[in-house]
């Protein structure tokens, strides 16, 4: 994982993600939803989710799915 967080920002887990009873799950970036994910889409995520070793990995999964993170125009 050494060159994809180059500027360290995952360290602060800006991410959080929620699922409700349907397999719906939202997607936040600092306390704002960005992202809604239902059906398929949602299981694949979950089972990335669990795969998850550590805080970090779990950070980069999310940032990965919501995607247009990596530019830096994230404010």
């Amino acid at each position: 994982m050494g060159n994809i967080d180059k500027r360290n920002r995952l360290d602060a887990a800006p991410f959080r993600y929620r699922v409700t009873k349907t397999n719906t799950v939202f997607i936040d970036y600092e306390s704002k939803q960005v992202k809604i994910l239902k059906g398929k889409e949602a299981d694949i995520f979950l089972k990335r989710v669990n795969a998850a070793e550590n805080e970090k990995e779990l950070q980069l999964v999310m940032a990965k799915i919501t995607g247009n993170f990596k530019r830096g125009n994230e404010r």
